[in-house]
């Protein structure tokens, strides 16, 4: 849950999304005449999880240590000391420096805001731990607060992401059969203002498909189905194909494309966009008989359908309105035009019959001998990976320790670390 959300438009400005509903368009300078009235909003939804639920864990965005945005931080400890929450700082092993960045991630905090932090967990540990141990004594020592864990890695963990900085490092091996006729290669391009890319999660998931993300011409060009995933700002994520050569591949391609909802948008005849980035009327790509015109209110929607004679569950989240042309073959809520779908529903691959028929007809369109796997759950695929975290954080983590945290809050009389002090 995002009470409030930023969904950068261009680099400098974003829309301010308050409980689902866009409220404003500002630039960073502006955005700080919004924050008192976004903590209330954001304080008030905490309390409603609070007198609905036992636990509430809150997740930061960014550093806690971003000096330069405290005084009207919502998102860390602005949120934190707020609440009078206890905090845990984690740190990503796997980045390099992670005691560096423990150690000063607590000591630039003022002295309230350490207060609240009351102990570390070190994520993605590859190697003896008992070269680590020194180095967590000392750490306890200098700060005066314990490691309540240290997580491994392992190997072909994913889960669902937010954020499309975290893209580079999700996807596991590349299968053996790769290169053979019975795999199917999927490239979803990934354009500077991705999003809903979890849509192409469940694609993974079939064994021989393989999904990998692209951003050039050449990263397509040997792909059997090229995904065009959501946007967050559809009209410029539109000129970015064109800058970089991608749509130019994309009206040469013969073989299969899906668009889904802002790529399905890309996809049209042409867009009218008056709404998300003011650019009034632009030319599509025009593999799609559609248009596409931006509205003001948000659709917001849990839509159920069939297609291929398979029940499929999605959602929906879009400005803009696709109207394909009267007779257009019909495809969930949009419309297929020959190897070209298009749809505004998220989540419809991860409805397990839906998926395996649409990846037959792709690999049909594509000359491929692949069929897919006639048992693969992608509910129970997650569900694995859930329980494979419990397990791990369970046999690693002090989770007393963190109810102890829950029930009392953070420990009194933490040691205050310099500058902070």
């Amino acid at each position: 849950m995002n009470p409030v959300l930023l969904k950068p438009g261009s680099d400098r400005r974003s829309q301010v999304v308050v409980l689902g509903k866009p409220v404003a368009e500002v630039d960073a300078m502006e955005y700080g005449a919004h924050k008192d009235r976004l903590r209330a909003v954001a304080l008030e939804s905490l309390e409603r999880l609070r007198a609905s639920y036992d636990v509430v864990v809150c997740e930061g965005a960014g550093s806690p240590a971003e000096i330069n945005l405290r005084r009207g931080d919502i998102a860390n400890m602005g949120l934190a000391r707020a609440a009078g929450m206890p905090v845990v700082v984690v740190g990503d092993i796997d980045r390099g420096g992670v005691f560096a960045a423990l150690y000063g991630t607590l000591a630039l905090m003022d002295a309230g805001d350490q207060a609240l932090v009351s102990g570390f967990l070190i994520n993605k540990f590859r190697g003896a731990r008992e070269l680590l141990d020194p180095g967590l004594d000392m750490l306890t020592g200098l700060t005066g607060r314990p490691v309540y864990g240290v997580l491994p890695w392992l190997d072909g963990m994913w889960m669902d992401l937010e954020d499309s900085l975290a893209l580079d490092a999700r996807r596991g091996a590349v299968p053996a059969s790769a290169g053979a006729r019975e795999s199917l290669r999927v490239a979803v391009v990934r354009y500077p203002r991705i999003s809903n890319f979890t849509d192409v999660d469940a694609l993974a998931a079939e064994p021989g498909v393989v999904v990998r993300f692209a951003r050039s011409p050449a990263e397509i060009l040997d792909a059997d189905l090229v995904v065009l995933p959501g946007s967050r700002a559809t009209v410029s994520d539109l000129a970015w194909l064109r800058d970089t050569g991608l749509a130019e591949a994309l009206l040469d391609r013969k073989g299969p494309i899906l668009g889904i909802c802002g790529g399905y948008q890309m996809l049209a005849r042409t867009i009218r966009d008056d709404v998300e980035s003011g650019a009034g009327l632009v030319d599509g790509l025009g593999l799609l008989p559609a248009d596409v015109d931006f509205a003001r209110e948000k659709t917001l929607a849990r839509p159920v359908g069939t297609a291929y004679g398979e029940r499929v569950a999605a959602y929906e989240i879009h400005h803009g309105i696709v109207t394909a042309d009267a007779g257009a073959e019909p495809f969930l809520d949009g419309c297929r035009a020959g190897a070209v779908w298009g749809t505004t529903w998220h989540g419809a691959l991860e409805s397990d019959g839906f998926r395996r028929a649409f990846l037959a007809d792709v690999a049909a369109v594509a000359g491929r001998d692949f069929v897919p796997a006639p048992d693969v759950s992608f509910a129970a695929l997650r569900e694995r990976h859930l329980d494979a975290l419990g397990d791990m954080i369970e046999q690693h983590v002090d989770t007393e320790a963190l109810l102890s945290l829950i029930q009392d809050g953070a420990p009194r009389g933490l040691p205050v670390l310099a500058p902070g002090a």
